[in-house]
């Protein structure tokens, strides 16, 4: 934690974001913090839609007995227009031996407060939920970091494609990687830590590729390779995904268990393949053959990077349903 003094600490942290994770974390550092300057930190805790002015008054208040408090506001977009007035006000002028963490979700709601923390000097601590991909693999790998351990990106990719996209369980999963390793993790290791605990086979990818979910259809295809998942299977489901939609889509729109019988398939696949036809037109179809047969060659020839061959085969299949979409 560094070297924490009173005078390090800032009077007024604003928390924005709606990650319940992120703002969680805020406030027990900040409490942490706190306690290290003064043990006997008097923490308590607010929701802003149910205080009053005269309430915040008396807990702004100095001290009979002295000492640091903390004080956090939570859901502070909630807060009224009288509630914000005031703590604007005190803003301006806060006690030193007061901190104030205010909890704000960021959006539009109660943006007036937000920005007015902002320009009374507040310190922010982003904690939005993170948006795309390569946010979830910084967070791993910080996380990692955070726990003395050094974590590659291809583990953490492995990591995410195994355990998913919520931040509370990758942040699980990341420490407890830290508890049972040395601390160096390598997509090796999650590899042989997960495999078991995730099942993910061609057809995985094949569903992803096939409604153009390039980023799901990517990760499970390098989880399946990280796991030893042999690629002529995958290559095998990606052109019988590619088969069954145009199949499908050209026997029209049909009852599928009429059209069972005459497709010599399944009801379940004719019901899936139905779904996931919608957005392929006839030649958007041919070309995704194309590439699912270029695909199955390069694999079963013996391609020097069969990886490669896989990975630009989804690129090629998803590019073809969007270029038909148009």
């Amino acid at each position: 934690m560094g070297d924490v003094t009173a005078a390090s600490l800032p009077s007024i942290l604003l928390v924005l974001g709606d990650e319940e994770l992120l703002a969680t974390r805020a406030v027990t550092e900040a409490v942490a913090r706190a306690r290290s300057v003064d043990p006997d930190a008097d923490v308590r805790e607010y929701q802003a839609g149910s205080l009053t002015p005269g309430e915040v008054a008396e807990m702004l208040s100095p001290s009979l007995f002295g000492g640091r408090r903390l004080l956090v506001l939570r859901a502070g977009q909630d807060a009224r227009k009288d509630l914000v007035t005031e703590l604007l006000g005190y803003a301006k002028n806060p006690d030193p031996d007061v901190q104030l963490v205010v909890l704000h979700l960021g959006g539009a709601k109660g943006k007036a407060f937000a920005d007015g923390l902002k320009a009374a000097g507040a310190t922010v601590v982003p904690a939005a939920k993170l948006k795309g991909h390569r946010e979830r693999v910084s967070f791993v790998r910080d996380e990692i970091r955070r726990g003395g351990g050094v974590c590659s990106e291809d583990a953490a990719e492995a990591l995410i494609a195994a355990v998913g996209a919520d931040l509370r369980e990758l942040a699980a999963a990341c420490s407890q990687l830290l508890a049972d390793t040395d601390g160096r993790i390598g997509a090796d290791t999650v590899a042989r830590y997960y495999k078991g605990r995730v099942e993910v086979t061609g057809f995985t990818v094949a569903d992803a590729t096939m409604i153009g979910d390039v980023p799901a259809a990517l990760e499970a295809l390098r989880w399946a390779l990280h796991v030893g998942v042999d690629p002529v299977p995958i290559a095998d489901a990606l052109a019988d995904g590619v088969r069954t939609v145009a199949r499908v889509a050209a026997a029209g729109r049909g009852d599928p268990y009429q059209l069972a019988s005459s497709l010599g398939m399944p009801p379940w696949k004719i019901k899936n393949a139905q779904q996931r036809a919608r957005g392929w037109t006839p030649e958007g179809l041919v070309e995704a053959m194309r590439a699912a047969a270029e695909c199955n060659a390069a694999v079963k020839g013996g391609a020097d990077d069969r990886a490669y061959a896989l990975e630009k085969a989804v690129f090629s299949v998803a590019a073809a349903r969007r270029g038909g979409a148009r």
